[in-house]
């Protein structure tokens, strides 16, 4: 399973106010009722996950901003990890019991790291979610400096300002935070192309079949190029 690309910065290990702590666990049986998990993915969460904290809850009555649709309220969860990786179908899983926009902070061996979707209502079923590929920083020492919170009208608005510090490509010139997911999905899709390609290339022994696959692999490169060129 592919992972999220790696921001090497700390703007989106965010110092959010007091007032919005919540500190509540969340039992792992409880995200199990409200998911419909397999038994793969409990044994997921008791390889992998310690703990779940509901960390923080943004929300009108304890940030003093209005919701938006899809964004009736920012949750930030913090996990402690029992491994280094975690397979992402356990923040799937979340997500998917969890009927709001969720930060998460992973941490394991003093090392904390910060992860997310892109969470939206489906546009035909308001009641399920959709969620992009996961945007994620680099591992750093878990007490990093903070930065402040980004200034913002609405929850709407501070949800995409903390995906934005968690998404390595910055957006074009008008492009909005859907589009600019869309277009990081894709550059990733065919990044993978690009090097399932060039696995290929380099197993084959035939001389004809390297040369086709060789072809496809300029090919690839060439379209990879231009998705990640700044338009």
């Amino acid at each position: 399973m592919s992972q999220p690309a790696r921001f090497e910065s700390n703007a989106a290990f965010i110092n959010y106010p007091k007032q919005t702590a919540f500190g509540r666990t969340l039992p792992k049986n409880k995200i199990y009722e409200h998911s419909g998990a397999n038994t793969r993915l409990k044994d997921l969460f008791v390889e992998q996950v310690e703990q779940i904290v509901w960390q923080y809850k943004l929300a009108p009555e304890t940030i003093n901003l209005p919701a938006k649709p899809g964004v009736p309220e920012l949750q930030i969860f913090t996990i402690q990890l029992k491994t280094a990786e975690l397979n992402l179908d356990v923040l799937r899983c979340i997500d998917g019991a969890v009927q709001f926009p969720i930060i998460y902070e992973l941490s394991f061996d003093g090392r904390t790291q910060v992860i997310a979707a892109y969470k939206r209502p489906n546009e035909s079923d308001a009641s399920r979610w959709v969620l992009s590929d996961y945007f994620a920083t680099a591992w750093l020492p878990s007490d990093v400096e903070r930065a402040a919170m980004p200034l913002a009208l609405d929850l709407g608005s501070l949800y995409e300002q903390v995906l934005h510090r968690l998404i390595p490509t910055p957006a074009r010139q008008q492009e909005g935070l859907a589009d600019l997911v869309a277009r990081v999905e894709q550059v990733a899709a065919k990044q993978r192309e690009v090097e399932k390609a060039a696995s290929k290339l380099a197993k084959e022994k035939q001389f004809n079949r390297k040369v086709e696959i060789n072809a496809e692999l300029r090919k690839l490169k060439k379209s990879w190029r231009s998705s990640t060129s700044d338009r």
